[in-house]
């Protein structure tokens, strides 16, 4: 089944995982803006904190990420992929939670490692699903409806409500939010399981830009 909009024809796999990217990029932009003043402020850390919180979660996400991308595609079908995808975004999503109870700085850098771990669990499947279901010569418009929609559009309403929730709620009451949104994010990725399917085919190599977190 397609969707025959003239403008807009995408199969269901393409569809569900732009949405589902669309509500996490809300999410983490809600908080993102404001991360450092959640360490300053809120936590009470030093400047320096900011930094290394951010790293921590960079290398353990870039350094993990990379076998499990090369367990995956060496698992035939798609499975082991939804599976992984499913994992890294609700260990990332029980993380975000987590962020409302912090007190100390330990416990940042803890969470940070945390989220690092479920996007190397969730970014691999992720490229290696969209890549397979994508529609055939449509392949630049469907990245970069991703880009624009997932990424872009998500991005600026995520950005655009932050300071006025942070203004009405407080820093913390708006993690509850983020991971709020990104449980719904979960839920919509759940839809996939009818589509998965095994690789019938080899992909070409592909380029592919993927978005940043804090």
């Amino acid at each position: 089944m397609r969707f025959n909009w003239p403008f807009l024809k995408l199969n269901q796999v393409i569809l569900i995982i732009i949405f589902a990217q669309f509500i996490f990029t809300v999410a983490a932009n809600l908080n993102i803006p404001f991360f450092a003043v959640y360490i300053l402020d809120d936590i009470g850390a030093a400047a320096a904190a900011v930094g290394f919180a951010s790293a921590a979660y960079w290398v353990v996400k870039s350094v993990l990420q990379l076998p499990i991308a090369r367990w995956i595609d060496h698992r035939p079908g798609e499975l082991d992929d939804y599976h992984s995808m499913i994992f890294g975004a609700f260990i990332t999503t029980i993380s975000i939670f987590m962020f409302y109870f912090a007190t100390e700085i330990w416990q940042v850098f803890a969470i940070q490692i945390l989220i690092g771990i479920g996007d190397a669990f969730y970014v691999p499947p992720f490229f290696a699903i969209f890549t397979r279901h994508i529609d055939k010569n449509s392949e630049g418009f469907e990245w970069s409806l991703q880009s624009s929609f997932s990424l872009g559009a998500g991005s600026a309403l995520g950005g655009a409500l932050s300071g006025i929730l942070i203004s009405l709620l407080g820093i913390r009451a708006v993690y509850l939010m983020n991971g709020t949104l990104m449980l719904v994010g979960v839920v919509i990725l759940l839809f996939l399981r009818p589509f998965v399917r095994p690789r019938t085919a080899a992909e070409p190599d592909r380029i592919l830009v993927e978005p940043r977190r804090a």
